[in-house]
């Protein structure tokens, strides 16, 4: 059992009334969870302010209330203190309480808008395959060695982050690799959380629905990297304009990856097929199961990173090789001489990294169909440029639902349309049912034929009006070919 002073260390304090020597079973900021003898943190979040909820979580046995506005009518037997910033607050604290597992582990994170899964999902495998014990926190799913954990958020919130990493520490693992998103650091979810090591993709439009501002969003991945200490490394990709601007005020060593200009973890791609790729990595050819220029990327930040973290350049490369695709990423489906390729790509650039990939490996006799939508309740300036990138690379293209959540489907629909030329028209078909969509586009595939089912990747739901329906793009995709081509 731990004090609230020993959780508020390293905590700015602004007022206190109360004994601080009160003892905390538990810390929660949803006021649902209070149980007699936690802590509640009252956080101010984009549709709720838990601050109203004080009174609620007294009243439910809460021994102490941390927030950044008071009550005025005060309990004379519950501890209030007042910060100025109570998300920062929950990290620090929720770290404490787990007893600061991030700083046992070789926490490494990866932000960026395209890449981070993979590249995360990458560093697990990699670091399984040199023989350690490792932690994984992802979209797709949070991981301790082999065992698969449910993932909800890109990142989770920060009392279930340090709640993992302590279950990691606790279960020997040495490494631990997750996703940091733009919302969790400007959301103060990796508050406390001290990090060994720090990866920047790429960045390109997305999550304006969030930030409002471009600007905005590159200063929330800016501030991952400007929180490094002086012992952690930070690596960039060199390619990318803004990966210069990521390190400009940061402690850690700084390093850089490209293809393009100099870097200190250089490659040169060699050969791309529907097979794999083959890449020249610090003079060295290996050939990798992972597909498309946008993954050389992504296995030169993990073959740096690899690298910076001490193990053998030789011996990364070797296990880098025999490493397959993440879930979603580029998945491949044959059936009867059509290639059916399921991929997660939902921003802009993500979608034209695949389709150029695809054009690249295109004979010149093949069509290539794609499917796409765009999520309800996000960015909608990108919605346009979505239908109209399909349309660029694409011979047809079919318009459907992605997860709507609380939007009108055919709307959103209208909104990608208005990307599309005249002269596109012709070619593009707008079916609102996704199961459908995927129906429609099994039809019109013929042998030699590339179809690409874009946007939800390894998801297994589609979200409507706040209900998750069972919706696998894989499992949809294999039953219509038996259905229309029998």
């Amino acid at each position: 059992m731990q004090t609230l002073k020993d959780l508020l260390y390293k905590v700015s304090l602004e007022e206190v009334a109360g004994d601080m020597e009160v003892e905390v079973n538990a810390i929660v900021f949803d006021s649902r969870q209070v149980k007699p003898g936690c802590v509640f943190v009252a956080t101010r979040g984009t549709t709720v302010d838990g601050h109203t909820f004080i009174e609620k979580a007294v009243a439910d046995g809460a021994t102490a209330v941390v927030g950044e506005a008071m009550p005025v009518v005060r309990q004379s037997n519950v501890t209030y203190v007042t910060v100025k910033e109570s998300r920062e607050a929950l990290g620090i604290m929720a770290s404490h309480f787990y007893g600061n597992p991030s700083t046992k582990l070789k926490l490494v994170g990866v932000t960026g808008t395209n890449g981070k899964t993979t590249t995360v999902t990458l560093l697990h495998q990699l670091f399984r395959k040199l023989g350690y014990q490792v932690g994984l926190l992802s979209t797709v799913q949070n991981q301790i060695n082999e065992e698969i954990l449910p993932s909800t958020h890109t990142t989770p919130d920060a009392v279930r982050m340090n709640e993992l990493m302590a279950q990691m520490v606790e279960r020997g693992c040495t490494h631990c690799f997750m996703e940091v998103s733009s919302h969790s650091v400007d959301q103060r979810r990796i508050a406390g959380l001290k990090y060994k090591g720090a990866i920047f993709s790429n960045i390109t439009h997305d999550h304006l629905d969030y930030h409002k501002t471009f600007d905005a969003y590159i200063k929330a991945k800016k501030a991952f990297f400007d929180g490094l200490s002086a012992d952690a490394f930070a690596l960039v990709n060199g390619d990318d304009k803004r990966g210069f601007v990521m390190l400009q005020n940061t402690k850690a060593a700084k390093y850089y990856f490209a293809l393009k200009t100099e870097a200190d973890f250089k490659g040169r791609l060699l050969a791309n097929s529907l097979q794999g790729l083959e890449m020249d990595i610090d003079g060295k050819p290996v050939w990798f199961q992972l597909i498309g220029a946008f993954n050389a990327y992504n296995i030169l930040s993990v073959y740096g990173a690899a690298v910076l973290l001490g193990e053998d350049s030789e011996e990364v490369l070797t296990q880098l090789s025999s490493i397959k695709p993440s879930i979603g990423r580029f998945d491949q489906l044959e059936f009867d001489g059509i290639t059916a390729i399921v991929d997660y790509a939902h921003t802009p650039d993500a979608l034209e990294n695949v389709l150029q990939t695809i054009d690249d490996l295109r004979s010149g006799g093949e069509q290539v169909i794609t499917l796409v939508g765009c999520g309800g309740n996000r960015d909608k300036t990108k919605r346009p440029l979505m239908a109209q990138i399909a349309c660029r690379f694409s011979d047809k293209v079919i318009l459907t639902s992605d997860n709507p959540r609380d939007e009108d489907p055919a709307e959103i629909l209208k909104e990608m349309e208005a990307g599309i030329s005249p002269s596109d028209r012709r070619k593009v078909l707008t079916i609102v049912d996704r199961r459908e969509a995927i129906k429609t586009a099994c039809m019109l595939s013929q042998p030699k034929d590339i179809m690409l089912v874009a946007g939800k990747g390894h998801e297994t739901y589609q979200e409507i009006k706040g209900v998750k329906y069972p919706f696998d793009d894989k499992q949809v995709v294999m039953e219509a070919f038996k259905t229309v081509k029998g």
